[in-house]
């Protein structure tokens, strides 16, 4: 390297200016971040590209040595002298000091390849989906003659296991993973009675069928979420099947605390943050509040032809229970009728054809199964996700935003007070006193400001975590194209199977081809 620049020989100001600047992993400096360095100098284009030509970078960085012979080039052109490597040798012994502004103040230009792996979840919805797969299904149980309860056999694909848990289970496991997560999308339970007044059209069966699939959901979310799926917390809720699961999750939440205080970034997450992170939050929050509207509607068409199948089933048997009532009357005919009526035989024809109808309505209920099953659940999983969304949004406005607002004026209420203690003579005490709550405050408000930008930070993964479930959509609509194409076809048979055993019941012609 010409000008021979060593270790030993640079000033403490250029060994400032590398650690503020280098990657956090080694030593190098991206050679992005050296382009952003050298806009800071105010010099022209026509120096910069100079300066450039003469600092050497291997795969898009710098070395420290590199970095080192650059800022004696910037200073030298800060000087108006021509940079070249030729004038670095005449003050090899005295490095020149470039004008930079504070080491400190550089640490924002750095973007080392770690700042994108941080912030950005690079994931895929069928990343996602393959994590886990967890099976909720009920076991009804009786204690004596009254009590009845509902216990729950959560199996975990992952973790191939099934353990048993009850609703309260569930409970203190969403009170702890929320307690840990406070930043993040944790989705909300199914309610755990039903509420009086509300759903008296629903009956008991049904709300705990309702329940158990909400549960289901819950769960399937928790467990393919990118930070969940690795915790303790969930791990214990899918494996333990010691005799008290809710200590063991308290313990466990107690002994890690929250993610602020064990992730390695959280003091450094205004750093990793856009300059313009405010904006995006709001943009993607209105366009998230309109997918979540559009989603709603849409389960709620879905339900209704999931209604109109299952009427459909009921409707089609009792048709056919008609004919067969119809064809089991077996009271004589009278007199006036019998010598031309055929009446008699089509009455007998008539008694088996319930038989078709009932097949036909077991596949207008399947067709109702599969709707609900395959197009309104996962409707329900990606609008409980995107519920979930709504309510982070909220926690994060009402909760760490609104604390350190609350903070900031406590803060100047008691600066207010310590003017007007120096003004006013008051006891030393007193204004002792007064000076360690401002320094307590200063450091509440310190923190404060550390947890509201890793609020934001979460935020802003949790928000691609949306974008990324988004693609849910055409799993839902090859779902319910598949759904349709498959009962249509069915229903076609039967009624097709159906078609020539008509045929006794009209003599000459088929009268099946003549409209009434």
């Amino acid at each position: 390297m010409a000008g021979e620049i060593s270790e030993g020989s640079v000033p403490a100001y250029y060994r400032e200016v590398h650690e503020a600047i280098r990657c956090r992993t080694d030593e190098r400096v991206q050679v992005e971040v050296f382009q952003r360095l050298l806009q800071r100098t105010d010099l022209s284009k026509v120096v910069l590209n100079q300066i450039a030509e003469h600092v050497d970078s291997t795969d898009g960085f710098l070395s420290k040595l590199s970095l080192y012979k650059a800022l004696a080039l910037i200073a030298l052109a800060q000087q108006g002298k021509q940079p070249s490597p030729k004038l670095l040798e005449n003050c090899i012994l005295e490095l020149p000091k470039p004008q930079l502004g504070e080491p400190r103040d550089l640490s924002t230009l750095r973007m080392q390849p770690a700042q994108d792996d941080v912030l950005t979840l690079s994931q895929t919805l069928d990343g996602l989906l393959a994590k886990d797969t967890v099976q909720v299904e009920l076991i009804p149980e009786k204690k004596g003659l009254f009590l009845k309860h509902v216990e729950y056999q959560v199996t975990s694909q992952r973790y191939k296991i099934s353990v048993y848990r009850r609703y309260s289970d569930f409970d203190v496991f969403h009170e702890v993973l929320l307690q840990r997560f406070a930043y993040r999308v944790v989705p909300a339970l199914p309610p755990k009675r039903m509420l009086k007044g509300v759903l008296t059209s629903l009956s008991e069966r049904e709300f705990i069928e309702g329940r158990r699939r909400g549960l289901g959901r819950f769960i399937n979310l928790v467990a393919r979420h990118p930070f969940f799926s690795e915790d303790e917390l969930v791990k214990t809720f899918l494996t333990f099947s010691g005799s008290d699961v809710q200590s063991r999750l308290r313990d466990t939440c107690k002994k890690m605390g929250d993610e602020f205080m064990i992730n390695r970034i959280a003091t450094q997450a205004k750093e990793y943050l856009p300059a313009d992170i405010q904006a995006q939050f709001s943009t993607s929050r209105e366009m998230i509040r309109n997918i979540h509207n559009s989603f709603q509607r849409l389960r709620d068409r879905a339900e209704k032809m999931v209604e109109r199948s299952k009427d459909n089933a009921s409707d089609l048997l009792m048709f056919g229970k008609e004919l067969s009532t119809l064809g089991s009357d077996a009271s004589p005919l009278p007199s006036l009728a019998s010598s031309q009526s055929t009446w008699g035989t089509l009455r007998q024809s008539l008694k088996s054809l319930s038989v078709e109808f009932a097949v036909l309505s077991d596949k207008a209920a399947q067709q109702g199964r599969r709707e609900e099953d395959d197009v309104v659940e996962k409707l329900n999983l990606f609008l409980d996700l995107l519920q979930s969304y709504r309510d982070l949004c909220e926690r994060h406005e009402k909760g760490v935003l609104h604390e350190h607002q609350k903070a900031l004026h406590k803060y100047s209420v008691m600066k207010r007070q310590m003017m007007s203690a120096t003004v006013q003579p008051k006891e030393q005490a007193s204004v002792e006193q007064l000076e360690s709550r401002i320094v307590q405050q200063e450091n509440a408000i310190q923190t404060m400001e550390l947890r509201n930008y890793f609020s934001l930070f979460c935020l802003h993964q949790e928000t691609q975590l949306i974008f990324t479930y988004l693609p849910i959509t055409s799993h839902i609509l090859g779902s319910f194209v598949n759904s349709q194409v498959q009962g249509h076809r069915e229903m076609g048979e039967v009624w097709s199977e159906l078609q020539p055993k008509l045929g006794c019941l009209f003599s000459g012609n088929n009268g099946l081809k003549h409209s009434v």
